[in-house]
């Protein structure tokens, strides 16, 4: 019954969805060229939370954990696992003071309305995955880039989304780039529950009245993490992370 009815949420849902990213595409290219980064940047926060909007006609809800111990301003490196696209929009807006921009893979740098332009233009950075050196050189400028101007970068150690939750091995060589080239900013691991049901059925539809949860954990100076600082990272992450199919 709970798939029957997530057919026609799943029709509702796309309309408004397409509908928001054609709309803010030129608002971003306004802001950007007219106003500059900050008038971008607060649309672009504008843009990620009329998104979760449209989920909530999936039903979706979202719970946002912030530690106790959360520093007052940047840079950040964010660690994270990833379930799928929809981890995406909360981090933007419920962090928005913290400036965040991603590490993503270049295909998404093109062809699609607002998302490819923010990633562009908003200082994420684009990496080709069969091209090791590109992928180091992008990251060691990213890391660069939030040092000297206190952003924070989003990084997804698995390299690609988990399509059951599960969470695959981190990969921390990204992560090494970004902290030896951001020496002042702090760790913050995020472990990121349910996102991965929204496409439990595939592209279409979608999963339908999902509680998506973002636990983000105490932060930790970049500067003194060694190897094992990583490993306790990766560990943190991964067992706040429960995989069920309720």
């Amino acid at each position: 019954m709970k798939k029957i009815l997530s057919y026609p949420l799943t029709v509702i849902f796309l309309i408004f969805f397409g509908l928001t990213l054609l709309v803010f595409h030129p608002v971003q290219w306004v802001c950007l060229n007219l106003f500059g980064y900050n008038a971008h940047k607060k649309s672009v926060s504008v843009l990620n939370l009329c998104l979760m909007w449209c989920t909530y006609l999936l039903g979706t809800r979202y719970s946002f954990q912030l530690p106790e111990d959360m520093p007052e301003k940047g840079p950040l490196i964010i660690v994270a696992n990833h379930q799928s696209m929809y981890d995406i929009p909360p981090m933007i807006w419920h962090l928005r003071k913290y400036h965040p921009k991603f590490v993503s893979k270049k295909e998404l740098g093109k062809g699609i309305p607002s998302v490819s332009f923010n990633l562009r233009h908003g200082g994420s950075v684009l990496i080709d995955r069969k091209d090791r050196r590109q992928a180091m050189r992008a990251i060691a400028d990213m890391g660069s880039y939030i040092e000297k101007t206190g952003h924070t970068a989003v990084i997804f150690p698995e390299g690609t989304r988990s399509r059951d939750g599960h969470p695959k091995p981190f990969r921390t060589i990204g992560l090494k780039i970004l902290i030896e080239n951001a020496p002042s900013a702090h760790i913050l691991p995020v472990s990121i529950n349910n996102s991965w049901k929204m496409l439990r059925y595939g592209k279409f539809p979608l999963g339908i009245g999902n509680h998506i949860r973002f636990e983000l954990h105490s932060p930790l100076p970049a500067r003194d993490s060694t190897k094992e600082t990583l490993v306790a990272v990766e560990k943190q992450i991964v067992e706040n992370i429960e995989v069920t199919d309720l």
